[in-house]
């Protein structure tokens, strides 16, 4: 079979494959499908579909049917063996071996497994598709035997049995390497190879088979023409391997090309030191030392080996220094988050390299990784370390490590980091009262410096945040753990936090403590902020601030409203249980409008009655005016505006706080309505926000607390045409030194709008802010600027209907005055021309020289920022650049 194969079939349509079972079995082997007993449902068209796993291509054969035979049912018979193995089966070593056995039967045979040696299966083993196929992985050895298949029903039982041996490929156990040999050596290459059965060996050189003893290849006296490339063969019959090698013989003279000499070695004195001799050369070259001319002997310090290495003992140091620190790192204690540098300092000889490094608590710094605090610096007889933003786990031994070609030198110092203290812990309340709590806390860390005191925090529903509390005592020290907070509210859930410092600074907060309340109390504080007034006839409303939760000091809070005429002696009192509530209204028909009554309001819980607040004067409501005004008239100051005027009531007996002026346009529609109100003696008032030329209808009321009095007899007005809605146009202008003259246009106003009646021009310093305006019945301007200072002009129509559109906004700004300037010296220079400096209406703002002839009036004025630049240009002398 072909591995690369696998099988499926399809039942009648594609992709409705067949469901194996103990009744149905596709084998991989064979390729069939076998069904162990044929039942109704099994009726179809059957299609075999071969997969390749590699090319990932698919076959579908053409369908088989399957049709039911009408010549009566089949009876039950015993199981029929119609798909197993071989009778021998070779499996390779680490392959995974299958098996496949299935029988036909009725009823459906039962597939089970044994070895004849009765040797139980091994865990590996796994059987599959109903017992159909016996897989074993990994085959080995000790997998060999005979295996039996047992299909089995009611009827009676079949077998097949099969025997598994063990082969194995040769693999290598040794094999040779390429190898360079000198001319006139010995070669001896061995392979050793594994198999079974056992292989056999044999030997090429350059394809060509050679004569040799098993597994060895011997060859002596090497000479030129052995050179090549060779191969040893092992192979048995289940396969064949090959190893390769070169060899190389070589014939060189001596060379040091590959190995040279050192041309300085560095050592200590007294220390031992070696020199190596090997050139390479073909066949080993003789080797002999010299110092100067003379050939160097064997002695008491000098020592000649045969592979060519000179060793000299007890090295006598001549000239140079030895390495030493000359300033190392020194213990010291410091505050987190100040930097610091731990100095590392050496002398050398400037032959040798130097290298530092640093380790920290036995472990080296990473400065790359720790590259946020740790940094080396200094040259290169300077190793300095330098330690920013100090944090507490910076705190530790250091070691400066000096390592030169010859010897390594090491210092240590001992940083002490002192901090803030670390956090208290175990807060707890032992003790709580309606006003005080008396905790107590473990001390944390003091992070290198004594605590010195500790604070007290708490924090409640009503807090913003933590806030700190009054203690007993007053300043707790840093031996202290125990500590009374006092001024607690009654009746509130606290929890508390504990922070320590020390000479460093305040530490970091403590965890939490178990949330307490405290104790119930009477109320000990009073509403505040009492008054009232207003409301309607024969009432006295009576108002105040209610008391925060947190000062209700326990349940059942309410509030006890008191309340008398000014100048009687008995109070009248009203309960009210709601803690929210913030008003009181008392009714009666005796109580007469406008009336002063002394009035306090205290708290209660179910502790009791707290204190009262001060005593307030209110006034029981009041009665609506009961006269209209009078001689009301109204006139029409422009198209949004109406002046309304009337006579203030002489005499009511009800008070009057001010007047109201209520407006509409349509008098059949009087709900549409506006309001002005006025506070006051007043007896005019300006309605502003209205139609041009409509007609309003306009009545005036009095009014105070209680409400408005009767309106006045209606009157009404038409309001002027608004004013036009087309802005000056063409708005140019000219500066001469400061002055600067304006003209526009006439406007012209349409029927529906207002005559112009003149024009108002109105500009702005920059510097500070102020307006300044000229009203003109002309179409034309002067006015006279600061040239130091920029200016914005608007101009606008005046009419009966108010100020009509503005124009748009002029721009003078100092650098046109600068240019006015240079414009006055040309002029002078020149008599027949003036040249000109106009700032453009572009964007980029630009400076342009512009000749002007004189001739030309209107070519000798600026045009506005917003015209396009179309002065008359002329030829500019050839001593005018442009910029």
């Amino acid at each position: 079979m072909f591995p690369e194969l696998t099988f499926t079939w399809v039942f009648n349509e594609y992709p409705h494959f067949v469901q194996q079972d103990s009744r149905r079995f596709v084998s991989q082997e064979t390729g069939n499908l076998y069904i162990a007993k044929v039942e109704p449902s099994d009726v179809g068209n059957y299609t075999c579909v071969v997969n390749n796993t590699i090319t990932k291509e698919r076959v579908f054969s053409s369908p088989t049917p399957l049709v039911l035979r009408n010549d009566g049912a089949m009876g039950e018979y015993e199981p029929k063996i119609e798909l197993h193995f071989p009778d021998t089966i070779p499996a390779a070593k680490g392959s995974t071996l299958k098996l496949e056995c299935f029988a036909l039967g009725n009823p459906v045979p039962k597939i089970s497994w044994r070895r004849t040696s009765d040797v139980s299966f091994p865990n590996k083993v796994k059987l599959k598709n109903s017992n159909a196929i016996l897989e074993i992985p990994s085959f080995q050895q000790e997998d060999t035997g005979t295996y039996e298949c047992i299909a089995e029903n009611s009827r009676g039982k079949n077998a097949a049995r099969g025997r598994v041996s063990f082969h194995a490929t040769p693999h290598w156990l040794q094999t040779m390497t390429d190898t360079s040999l000198s001319i006139e050596e010995n070669l001896f290459w061995e392979c050793k190879a594994n198999g079974k059965p056992k292989p056999s060996y044999s030997w090429l050189k350059n394809g060509e088979t050679l004569i040799s003893e098993n597994g060895a290849l011997s060859i002596s006296s090497l000479n030129l023409s052995d050179g090549g490339m060779y191969q040893c063969v092992a192979e048995n019959k289940h396969g064949i391997i090959y190893s390769s090698a070169e060899l190389m013989v070589l014939a060189s003279a001596p060379s040091f090309t590959q190995n040279p000499l050192s041309r300085v070695l560095k050592a200590r004195s007294g220390s031992d030191v070696s020199l190596d001799c090997r050139p390479h050369a073909s066949p080993r070259a003789i080797s002999l030392w010299k110092r100067g001319s003379e050939i160097l002997q064997r002695s008491e310090r000098i020592s000649l080996f045969p592979n060519g290495t000179l060793k000299i003992a007890n090295v006598t140091k001549r000239d140079g220094e030895p390495t030493r620190i000359s300033q190392g790192p020194s213990s010291t204690e410091i505050t987190v988050g100040e930097s610091i540098v731990l100095p590392c300092q050496v002398t050398a000889d400037p032959a040798l390299d130097v290298a530092f490094s640093w380790a920290f608590n036995g472990q080296p710094i990473d400065f790359h990784q720790d590259a946020d605090h740790f940094e080396r610096v200094g040259g290169s007889f300077s190793g300095d370390l330098m330690i920013r933003n100090i944090q507490l786990n910076h705190g530790g031994k250091y070691v400066c490590l000096v390592d030169t070609d010859v010897e390594s030198l090491s210092a240590d110092a001992i940083l002490v980091v002192k901090g803030p203290p670390s956090p208290p812990d175990l807060v707890v309340v032992e003790e709580v009262t309606d006003s005080t709590a008396q905790l107590s806390w473990s001390p944390g860390q003091d992070n290198g410096s004594p605590i010195t005191g500790y604070v007290i925090q708490a924090r409640t529903p009503f807090t913003v945040g933590w806030q700190a509390v009054d203690t007993v005592p007053e300043v707790i020290n840093g031996n202290t753990l125990t500590a009374t907070v006092v001024g607690l509210n009654a009746w509130v859930e606290y929890e508390f936090r504990v922070l320590a410092s020390n000479s460093v600074g305040m530490g970091e907060p403590s965890p939490p403590s178990t949330k307490i309340r405290t104790e119930d109390a009477m109320p000990d504080t009073a509403p505040t902020d009492v008054g009232g007034g207003g409301g309607t006839k024969s009432e006295l409303v009576i108002t105040w601030e209610p008391v925060p939760e947190e000062l209700q000091n326990g349940e059942g809070f309410g509030y006890i409203i008191a309340f008398r005429p000014v100048g009687m002696v008995t109070w009248t009192r009203a309960v009210i249980s709601a803690p929210s509530v913030t008003r009181y209204v008392f009714r009666n028909d005796t109580i007469p409008p406008f009336s002063p009554f002394n009035v306090k309001v205290g708290a209660f819980n179910n502790r009791g009655e707290g204190p009262f607040s001060s005593i307030a004067t209110v006034f029981s409501a009041e009665e609506v005016p009961s006269v209209a005004p009078e001689k009301v008239s109204a006139k029409s100051l422009s198209a949004a505006d109406i002046e309304v005027t009337w006579e203030p009531i002489a005499s009511t007996p009800e008070r009057v706080l001010g007047y109201e002026v209520v407006y509409w346009e349509d008098d059949t529609k009087p709900d549409t309505v506006g309001k002005v109100r006025i506070t006051g003696n007043y007896t005019a008032v300006n309605v502003s926000g209205l139609q041009g030329n409509t007609q309003y209808y306009l009545a005036v009321c009095a009014f105070n607390t209680a409400g408005t009095g009767p309106q006045s007899v209606p009157v009404n007005v038409t309001t002027k045409k608004p004013p036009p809605g087309q802005p000056p146009q063409n708005v140019e202008w000219n500066l001469i030194g400061s002055q600067l003259v304006l003209q526009w246009d006439p406007v012209i106003a349409l029927e529906t709008e207002s005559e112009v009646t003149g024009y108002i021009v109105q500009y702005r310093r920059h510097r500070n802010n102020d307006m300044y305006s000229i009203i003109t019945n002309k179409t034309s301007v002067e006015l006279t600027l600061n040239p130091n200072d920029n200016y914005v002009i608007q101009i606008k129509t005046l009419s009966e209907g108010g100020l009509g559109e503005g124009s748009e906004p002029i721009h003078i700004h100092q650098l046109i005055f600068q240019c006015v300037v240079e414009s006055d010296l040309l002029r002078n220079a020149r008599s027949s021309a003036i040249y000109l400096c106009h700032r453009t209406a572009r964007a980029a703002c630009k400076l342009a020289w512009v000749h002007v002839d004189p001739e030309q009036e209107g070519c000798a004025r600026f045009l506005s920022l917003r015209s396009s630049f179309a002065l008359c240009r002329r030829s500019v002398p050839p001593d005018v650049r442009l910029p």
